[in-house]
């Protein structure tokens, strides 16, 4: 699934693309075909993203709320918009650029009020203008639940995903089975704040890297990481592989559904 830096990179792409501008809107497969209707012919006031969840808002009609899911896709395309496939949940079209989304989990039109419900379920972005990271660490403190498993819950922290979970606990030397109550706020304040940077770059570079300037493969002599994920990363899917740092091996076990990757010799209890 998607985390949330891809999302916030959508709502860039989307405003770039479309902000200000009068869109033709298209349900090729046929499921979004009313909220489509409403909204072509509008401008795009804005497009936002929490968490994993991207809006984009049309004055007159609301919001299409999209949720990309495990299987949701996007593609972007500037010039005349080639014939789209059946398979295209949403069309956005100008003369010169278009949209295409297939395959989301959700793909729905919102009031102002159905919106905010979604956000207020949400804990906070750390991409997210405005939002700071207190309200998580109120929850985090007083949780007995490990803090791998709460860095995934949305309600908490909303955009992390199993990528950034694993990267952000290796980089500061935390065993992802320790009790959020036994973090301390100094090094709550530390992976907040190197969330947000991390993430950020996820959104300049479209891709997620994690690794410090002196463990880059050039730094090293080392060969790349070579993943369909992309990106220079620590233990994310390392699984077997020995550490960049201390040379052990890299673990993997099951965590709450998710596959949960760490280095048991740099990150002790």
């Amino acid at each position: 699934m998607p985390e949330g830096h891809t999302i916030h990179r959508l709502a860039v792409d989307h405003r770039k693309l479309f902000a200000g501008r009068t869109v033709q809107a298209t349900s090729p497969q046929g499921k979004f075909s009313d909220g489509a209707a409403l909204v072509s012919g509008q401008e795009l006031d804005t497009a936002e993203a929490h968490g994993k969840h991207l809006f984009l808002g049309f004055a007159a009609s609301g919001w299409v709320h999209i949720h990309l899911g495990l299987f949701g896709k996007y593609t972007f395309g500037t010039g005349h918009a080639p014939p789209p496939t059946e398979t295209v949940r949403l069309r956005l079209a100008t003369p010169d650029a278009y949209a295409d989304l297939r395959g989301p989990t959700t793909c729905a039109l919102l009031t102002d009020g159905e919106k905010q419900a979604i956000h207020d379920r949400l804990g906070p972005d750390p991409l997210r203008e405005g939002d700071d990271g207190e309200g998580a660490w109120q929850r985090i403190s007083r949780s007995r639940t490990t803090v791998a498993a709460l860095l995934m819950d949305q309600k908490i922290v909303a955009g992390v995903g199993n990528v950034y979970r694993a990267e952000v606990l290796f980089r500061h030397g935390i065993d992802p089975y320790r009790l959020g109550r036994d973090l301390t706020r100094r090094e709550w304040e530390a992976i907040w704040s190197d969330l947000a940077a991390l993430m950020r770059e996820g959104v300049r570079n479209n891709r997620i890297d994690t690794v410090r300037p002196e463990h880059t493969p050039e730094a090293m002599g080392r060969p790349p990481r070579v993943d369909d994920h992309g990106g220079e990363v620590y233990v994310y899917r390392r699984a077997g592989m020995p550490c960049h740092i201390c040379h052990g091996e890299i673990r993997t076990a099951d965590l709450a559904a998710r596959n949960l990757f760490w280095c048991p010799d740099c990150q002790r209890r």
